[in-house]
């Protein structure tokens, strides 16, 4: 049991058979009262956000999670295949537990699963990912007084806003988590 108190960002645990990441934590203490915890959690079967009030001293029960590595090998039509590297065998992984993090995964290479007994619930990116740009638009910068952002294309697909000064071909650091521009990268 692990005392709701001791629960920080990135802790996870067990209630009524659902295993839950704690995504932000707030401790509120009003007047003479008990104080209330409050967490903003993720369901890691289902992906669900929600919010969880406790009073202070409650307890939940500890989700006993290991971290294991598995090579990213490639995608079917609703699942992302995996391999271990020390077994050689190979698993599959449901596209809605990548939550989004799917277009970040490179064949080859290997990622951090979190795991509850044999289910994966989780792919630990890593902060970053250089992407080469692939379309820009030419930047035409104009009487501005703040920074000019441009659309541009990545090699993973997706859209994202960088400065005027990036070009098609450049590389580019993407943070995994928010999908925003970080830097350029220099070659």
């Amino acid at each position: 049991m692990i005392n709701v108190n001791d629960l920080r960002s990135g802790a996870t645990f067990q209630e009524t058979g659902n295993l839950f990441e704690v995504l932000e934590y707030s401790h509120t203490k009003m007047g003479r009262g008990t104080a209330t915890i409050r967490l903003k959690t993720r369901n890691l079967r289902t992906g669900a956000l929600t919010e969880k009030t406790f009073t202070s001293g409650a307890k939940v029960d500890d989700a006993d999670l290991d971290k294991k590595n598995g090579q990213f090998l490639y995608f079917d039509d609703s699942s992302a295949s995996f391999m271990d590297p020390e077994t050689f065998e190979q698993f599959s992984i449901p596209i809605r537990i990548l939550s989004g993090s799917e277009k970040y995964l490179r064949e080859g290479q290997e990622y951090s699963l979190l795991v509850f007994g044999t289910e994966v619930l989780k792919v630990d990116l890593p902060r970053t990912a250089d992407l080469k740009v692939i379309e820009s638009p030419p930047g035409v910068r104009g009487d501005t007084v703040s920074n000019v952002y441009k659309a541009v294309k990545l090699e993973n697909g997706s859209e994202v806003k960088v400065p005027l000064f990036i070009n098609e071909g450049d590389t580019v650091k993407i943070d995994t988590r928010s999908g925003e521009y970080i830097e350029r990268v220099k070659n």
